[in-house]
Formats: structure tokens, sequence, C-alpha cells
């Protein structure tokens, strides 16, 4: 199975079902059986345009300090959902993989399948919102012109992360590499970690 073609069709109907409402607090359609596999990388990807759209909003230069610090809490949130989200994608292969006997000499891979997929889920925002520079209106035929070769770019590296991806998982599958995956331990919003949050409770 070529599980990029998977992530792929997913994270372009899940953009653009975001931008269809294009608010921060529309509410996530769930077009797929809660637990499935599509599910997790539809929530991923809608978790994803969500913040994306929040970090546009916070670099409002005219922005109230008061809205700014809610918008820099709620996208502290949202990351932790997003690494959530990713462990939980991880779990889903690791159990996918289990029956898998490494083979002598197997290696580790720099980052986990699902931290290069979510990688490609920020790939499908970026192609969406680079493709839309592209047909602006308001601008200069030379801007357009340059996001053009941008969206180029963007496209290639889609297909050969999606390449790299399916080929780390097959050689997952036949042993060639082990399976491996780490928490992130993200200490920022942990009060028992944060030493301005511990600090607090005394």
């Amino acid at each position: 199975m070529e599980y990029s073609k998977l992530c792929n069709r997913v994270f372009e109907e899940a953009t653009r079902d975001y931008h269809t409402a294009d608010h921060v607090d529309a509410p996530m359609p769930r077009p797929y059986p809660d637990g499935s596999l599509e599910d997790r990388l539809y929530r991923k990807n809608w978790i994803d345009a969500v913040q994306w759209h929040l970090e546009d909003l916070i670099r409002d230069p005219g922005i109230d300090p008061v809205e700014a610090l809610a918008l820099k809490r709620r996208i502290d949130r949202s990351n932790q959902e997003r690494t959530d989200m990713v462990e939980q994608l991880d779990e889903h292969f690791r159990h996918a993989f289990a029956s898998v006997c490494p083979l002598p000499g197997a290696t580790l891979n720099t980052e986990s399948p699902a931290w290069a997929i979510d990688r490609l889920s920020i790939l499908a925002l970026k192609i969406w919102h680079m493709a839309e520079e592209t047909t602006r209106e308001d601008v200069a035929e030379a801007h357009r012109q340059c996001c053009r070769a941008r969206l180029g770019v963007l496209l290639e590296q889609r297909e050969d992360l999606s390449s790299a991806i399916d080929q780390l998982l097959d050689d997952i599958a036949r042993g060639r590499k082990r399976m491996k995956a780490y928490k992130q331990m993200k200490m920022y919003n942990d009060p028992d970690l944060n030493p301005v949050l511990y600090g607090k409770k005394q």
C-alpha cells in the first residue's frame, strides 16, 4: 500500500473543506469512521489548517495585546493537539508492523513515519496557499510568476517526500528499518515541568 497517496488525498480533502468554511472556529466535519486511519489524517490536517490561520491572525501588527495573548495560548494548545495526533499516527504504524522482525543490521530513520507525514500535511497547506497567490488580481504579474515558480518547488517537494515516506514504510515492513518513536515530551504546557507554571502552584 502506498500510504502517501492516501495521506495526500485526505490532506487535500481536509484542506479544501477547511477553506470552504475558512474560519478558525468552524466545526470540523467527520467524513470518516472514528478511529480509522483516514479519520486521524483528516483531523491532523484540520488542526494544522486552524493553526496556520491562527498564526496569520497573531501577526496582525494592529492586534490588541489581550487578543494576542489569548491567541498565543490557543496556539500552544493547538501545538499540543498536533503532537498528540502525530503520536497517535505513530501508534497506528507501531501496531501495523508489530509482527515484523527487524533484520540484522536494521537501522533507524532520523524521524518516525508520522513525523514525516506531519510534514506532508503542512505541505498540503503550503501548496493551497501558494496556488492562491498565483491567481491574485491585486498584485503585479511578477508576484504571480514568482509564486508559480515556488508552487512548482512545493509540488516537487511533495513528490519527493511522498516517495521517501513510502520507501521508509516499505523498509520497515521488510525489516530493513526499525520502527521506533519517541514521545515528544513537550514541557511548556506541562504544569509539572514548566517552572513558570509549577512556580504558580507554590
